[in-house]
Formats: C-alpha cells, sequence, structure tokens
C-alpha cells in the first residue's frame, strides 16, 4: 500500500485525562491508526490537582510506538508521516532543570487552585479589580493561569530558587516540556512555545504577542521563546520518529477551533472534555469582553497576523460524570450516564452545580461550591447524573448569553466535540437549553485534526491552505431545540437560584451575639435593582421587589428601603426634571412612601445611623447594564432567598471584591451597619 504519494499526518494530542497520537490522510483527512494512555491525577490536597511531568512524557512516547506499530501492520510506512503537530492541555505549568531535565515539583494542572489565596493577596495588596490586567493580557488574575501557578513553585521550593539564581531553571506548559524532550540534544537545548499557550500564562502582551516587563514578575531568562503556532519548531532527534518535523504547536481548545473549521470572524465551538471551553473567532481584531470572557490569542501562521478569540471556561464538564463514576460509584462507566439518565423523564427538580474547583466564566468565583439540591425522596441516581449533564448545559448556555452580550451577534448554531458529544441525550439537552441548533462532526477527533491541519499549513510542508473558500467538506449530525421557550427561561431561572446558593459560606456558628453586618453585596445588588427599575435597564419587576419588601418581616427592610430612597434622592438628585418627571420615578416613589413594616418577634431596631456614598465610576457603568443582566430571571422568591443568605454572612466571611468593588453588580459601595436584636 505505501508509495512516495501517500502523505500522512501525526498528531501529539496532550490532553489532561490521556495522551494520544494520530495519524490522519492528507488527502482526505480520514483517521487511519491511533493510540492512546490515560494519564493519573494526583490531588493531594483539597483543590490541589497534580499529574507526574515523566508520566505525560512516558506515554506521549508510548503512544507514539504503538501507533506507528499499528500503521506498519495497515501496510504504511512511518516515512509517510511528512509532518508531527502537538496540541496539549493548557496552562498546566511544569519547571526543570535546564541540562539534567529533571523536573523540580509535579506538574500544576490547570485546575489546580492553591493559589486562591495568593490571588486574594494581591488584590487586596494594590488595591485591584481583578480585570485589572485585562487590556495587557487579556485575562483576569486568576489561580487558572500560569503565573501564580510558577510564584508558588518558587515560593515553596528551595531547589527551585536556587536553579533561578543559578540560571538552569525553565518553565514550560506541557508543549514546552514535550518539546524540550522531542527535540533537544546535547549541541542544542531547544525551549520553545506557540502564541496560543503563551496567551494562557498571564505573562504574554496580548497585542505585540511577546513577554511583557510590566506582568513578569518573574526571571524572563525561565521562560521560553514565544513563535507561530505553525511553523518548523525543530526535528525530532531521537526515537522511532527521529528526522520528522514538527509543524506546529496549539492549545487544545486552539486547536479543536481550528478542527471545527472556524477560520471565519463570528464562527464559534464548544469542546466538552474534563472542563468545557467555547471559543468565538474574532479575527485580527482584539475583543475584550465586559462579561467575563477571556481574550486569547486563536492561531497564528507562519509570518501571519496572529486571529484572536474570546474564550468562556467552565472548570468542571466531562470531570464531573467521572467524579459519578470513581467517587459516588453512581455509573459504572462514563458511557453509561446517557441509558440512567435517559431512564427518566427529567431532573424531577434536581439540580446539580458542579462548583468542585469554584465557577469560572461568567462570574470568576472562586469561593463557590459545588452542590446538589432539590433532592427528595422520589430522587434516583438516574435525576442525579441528568442533573449533572443538564448542569454543563446551563454553564455553556450562561457563555452562550454572555458572547452574544459582548458581541451583539447570536449564535446561529453551535459546534460541538470533546467526549461529550458521544452522549446523544446530552447533545439534545444542550439544544434545548441553550435554544440554538448543535452540531456534531462526523470525526470526533476535532483537536488532534486541527493540529494535524496546522502542521501541514506550516511553510515548507504547505499541505492545507486553511482558507475558508477551501473548507473541508466534512459531514454534521444536527440537533434543534424541542422544549418552548416559556419552559426553557423557567428552567434556566431555577438554574440562577442553584448558582447563587453554590455562592453561600457554610459555617457553624462560634457563638450566640447577633451582630451583623449588612454586606455591601447586598446594598449594592438591592440598589443595582431599583436604579434599574428606573432607568429600565433589565426586565426586572420593580413592583415584585417592593411588595415582597412591604410585606416581608425581613430584620433589614428599614434599612433597605432607606437605601432604595437614597438611591432615588441621588441618582434623581432635585431639578433633574427630566428624571423627576418619568412615571417610573413616580411610582418608586409612592412605593417607598407606602410601605409598612409588620410587627414580628423577630424585628429590631437599627442602633445606629444610616450612611452610603453610591457611585458608579466611569469606567464600571459602561459594562453595567450587560452584568446586570445576568439576573433577569430573578424573581421575589428568589430575591427574598438571596437577601436572608447575605445578610447572614458574618464581615469576615462576605463574599467582597477588591477596591469596594462588588463581585455581584461591579459597583462601589461603602456602607456601614450594626444590628442588634
Amino acid at each position: 500500500m505505501a508509495n512516495n504519494k501517500i502523505k500522512l499526518v501525526g498528531a501529539i494530542d496532550q490532553g489532561t485525562s490521556s495522551s494520544r497520537f494520530l495519524i490522519f490522510n492528507a488527502e482526505n483527512l480520514d483517521l487511519i491508526t491511533y493510540y492512546q494512555e490515560t494519564i493519573q491525577i494526583i490531588t493531594p490536597q483539597p483543590g490541589w490537582v497534580e499529574q507526574d511531568p515523566y508520566e505525560i512524557l512516558n506515554k506521549t512516547i508510548l503512544c507514539i510506538e504503538k501507533a506507528i506499530e499499528q500503521l506498519h501492520e495497515l501496510g504504511y510506512k512511518k516515512s509517510d508521516i511528512k509532518v508531527i503537530g502537538v496540541t496539549n492541555q493548557r496552562e498546566t505549568t511544569i519547571l526543570w532543570d535546564k541540562y539534567t531535565g529533571k523536573v523540580f515539583y509535579n506538574a500544576l494542572v490547570w485546575l489546580d487552585a492553591r493559589t486562591e489565596e495568593t490571588v486574594d493577596f494581591l488584590l487586596k495588596q494594590y488595591n485591584k479589580d481583578k480585570n485589572c490586567l485585562q487590556k495587557q493580557c487579556g485575562l483576569p488574575i486568576s489561580t487558572y493561569f500560569s503565573a501564580l501557578k510558577i510564584r508558588w513553585l518558587m515560593d515553596n521550593n528551595e531547589n527551585i530558587r536556587n536553579a533561578i539564581k543559578e540560571k538552569r531553571c525553565l518553565f514550560g506548559t506541557v508543549d514546552s516540556w514535550l518539546l524540550y524532550n522531542l527535540l533537544s540534544d546535547n549541541n542544542n537545548i531547544v525551549h520553545v512555545t506557540d502564541v496560543t499557550n503563551a496567551s494562557r500564562t498571564m505573562l504574554m502582551n496580548i497585542q505585540n504577542l511577546q513577554w511583557d516587563a510590566d506582568l513578569c514578575h518573574i526571571p524572563e531568562h525561565i521562560l521560553p521563546e514565544i513563535k507561530s503556532s505553525a511553523t518548523i519548531f525543530g526535528y525530532i532527534n531521537k526515537g522511532i520518529l527521529k528526522g520528522i518535523p514538527i509543524g506546529a504547536v496549539l492549545g487544545d481548545q486552539q486547536a479543536a477551533l481550528v478542527g471545527q473549521q472556524c477560520w471565519t470572524k463570528g464562527a464559534a465551538k464548544s469542546t466538552y472534555g474534563t472542563g468545557c471551553f467555547i471559543l468565538y473567532n474574532t479575527g485580527e481584531d482584539l475583543a475584550y469582553s465586559r462579561n467575563g470572557l477571556l481574550t486569547t490569542v486563536a492561531y497564528k501562521w507562519n509570518n501571519d497576523n496572529a486571529v484572536y478569540a474570546l474564550e468562556g471556561s467552565i472548570a468542571i464538564a466531562g470531570e464531573c460524570i467521572k467524579w459519578l463514576r470513581d467517587n459516588l460509584e453512581l455509573i459504572p462507566d462514563s458511557q453509561s450516564s446517557e441509558t440512567i439518565a435517559a431512564s427518566v423523564k427529567d431532573t424531577s427538580g434536581v439540580f446539580f452545580v458542579p462548583a468542585f474547583s469554584g465557577l469560572f466564566a461568567p462570574y470568576w468565583r472562586s469561593d463557590a461550591r459545588g452542590l446538589i439540591m432539590g433532592i427528595t425522596q422520589y430522587t434516583t441516581k438516574a435525576h442525579i447524573v441528568r442533573a449533572a449533564l443538564e448542569g454543563v448545559g446551563y454553564q455553556t448556555c450562561e457563555i452562550v448569553d454572555a458572547m452574544y452580550d459582548d458581541s451583539g451577534v447570536r449564535l446561529s448554531k453551535l459546534k460541538v466535540d470533546g467526549g461529550m458529544a458521544n452522549n446523544k441525550l446530552f447533545l439534545q439537552m444542550l439544544a434545548n437549553i441553550v435554544g440554538i441548533n448543535v452540531t456534531v462532526p462526523n470525526l470526533f477527533e476535532t483537536t488532534a485534526l486541527g493540529v494535524a491541519l496546522a502542521a501541514g499549513k506550516a511553510k515548507g510542508i504547505d499541505l492545507f491552505k486553511l482558507e475558508q473558500e477551501h473548507e473541508i467538506e466534512t459531514k454534521a449530525y444536527i440537533y434543534s431545540p424541542q422544549i418552548h421557550e416559556k419552559k426553557r427561561e423557567e428552567n434556566f431561572l431555577a438554574w440562577k437560584k442553584a448558582v447563587v446558593k453554590s455562592f453561600e459560606y457554610i459555617t457553624t456558628p462560634e457563638n450566640t451575639q447577633h451582630n451583623y453586618h449588612l454586606s455591601s453585596t447586598t446594598i449594592g445588588w438591592l440598589t443595582l435593582t431599583s436604579t434599574s427599575a428606573i432607568d429600565e435597564v433589565v426586565a426586572t419587576s420593580k413592583d415584585d421587589i417592593f411588595h415582597l419588601l412591604a410585606d416581608n418581616n425581613h430584620r433589614d427592610v428599614p434599612i433597605i428601603k432607606n437605601s432604595l430612597q437614597s438611591t432615588v434622592d441621588e441618582q434623581l438628585p432635585n431639578g433633574n426634571s427630566r428624571f423627576r418627571s418619568h412615571p417610573r420615578y413616580r411610582h418608586l416613589g409612592k412605593k417607598l412612601h407606602s410601605m409598612k413594616l409588620k410587627n414580628s418577634p423577630n424585628a429590631f431596631q437599627s442602633t445606629g445611623t444610616y450612611h452610603k456614598k453610591f457611585r458608579v465610576s466611569q469606567r464600571v457603568r459602561p459594562p453595567l447594564d450587560d452584568r446586570l443582566k445576568r439576573f433577569r430571571m430573578l424573581d421575589p422568591d428568589e430575591f427574598k432567598e438571596m437577601l436572608n443568605i447575605m445578610s447572614q454572612q458574618m464581615p469576615q466571611e462576605q463574599p467582597k471584591g477588591f477596591n469596594n468593588m462588588d463581585a455581584i453588580g461591579g459597583i462601589q459601595v461603602e456602607s456601614k451597619f450594626i444590628y442588634n436584636y
């Protein structure tokens, strides 16, 4: 079968859960063969997630060797492989010795959250908002990215500190670690990465695609050289594929974007692996999100300009199903999640928020915790499994909504791939929840295919053009929504209630003293709600809110009433006839003055004076309206529930923003309240 005309392309796909090597036919993109090995995840403490870099390397090499054996059995030669691409899990951080290749510590996986305290300290120390670096690197300050993982390793490992002083320590994401071992020899040390992986470190300037001195509070000599995604990185110098060039490197989610042929501005894809990652191609234009999305590099071909993307990241997707299998033992294997979930028609009111490592976009709440709510005696494991699948879909819906808010363009379809794309029930659930068509390619291996296409794009290889007019025809399955819009909105409202619950701190009271502070979060949210009622920003019903307050025995009602009146006075000052004459304002004033509190044994009096300074900064004002849209579904019961949760938090337990920046509304609020029973 082998002849000189056959051209094959290999793809190393090193993910969080496995390493694989796949071989494609360059002529028709058929998958010829592949081999896969699982990778162990190490969790030494809650929130800590590690992997063994040697296991990653050795199993990648094993996959290459086994796949080549299978290739020979099919009648091909290894010389038929013209180029290889590498795609990898992003952000995962490895430090090793430049000269010996010895690693100093286990790889800190992207899911690892041990730097949460460091994030909090930095934001408090410098009085910053978590998005203060967005214009430079496109990312929020978060445990997710590599920079703070490097900092933790430096602070906690003396060998690393010594190696840095001696300039023999190298940092890399998984791609750099693999390339170092595959391409280096005694005379030449290869320490490189590509722009997509570098854009996930929080150290690269997103505009000039170089390491930024203002971002790099670590020695720059440990950082790899940044190269284009498609270019010749070097030639393999050892093993069964010695002499074959590596022509591309892409982060796994960017590779899936390429594999789904999202090469034009406005195209989007969603990959469901350990986590879920939705990328939206913004072309050569940098787009900064106001809704918690990330600005990242999509790809860069040779000497062409970089193409950018907005990304919505979900920490837990397929990992949730794995957790049901391994930790709770509710299912025997991942595949059975489909049949078990299909055995019931719905979740029977059960909701699953898989915030095992907090919540990523659009909330970026590292303090959120996973929960399963709505359980009754009727609940079975099938309801819980189905709720887990739906939870992934609801998180996707929130990202799609955020992309619409940022771009003004609603997606007509969502291209889906990854391990969960094999679950037909999940795909139909996803279409129902998101409300648009979900398309799945006939070939699920889009991540590996994407980096294979990129490798063939490298200058000197020139197997593929990767232009829209040369789009490769592929078959796809389409799943269309099958529920009514009203039902979809009702389900989404219930999901929002569950998400709010995941923000609640659950602690045991240390004493019985009833001395509470009304959090700035509560006041900020209430103020935003009342302001939106005046300005017609969102669709939240002011009538429901005021009726709730008028009929509620909650101890904070007197202060809330004053807060709302103060909001009116400051937002609609005397002399502003345009607002004062607005019918909504007149109605609001009547509601405020007609409020009567009922007597209650739980009622209490405020022992101090109330003063609140309300100000929306110019920097915050533009994105404020879009942020409020996330709470457009709240009803009176939800408002009451949210109020009770927040007001019962002790001051030191309240999830506060920094620089007085409220985590929900993005509004600056100063308040001081002390209440006694």
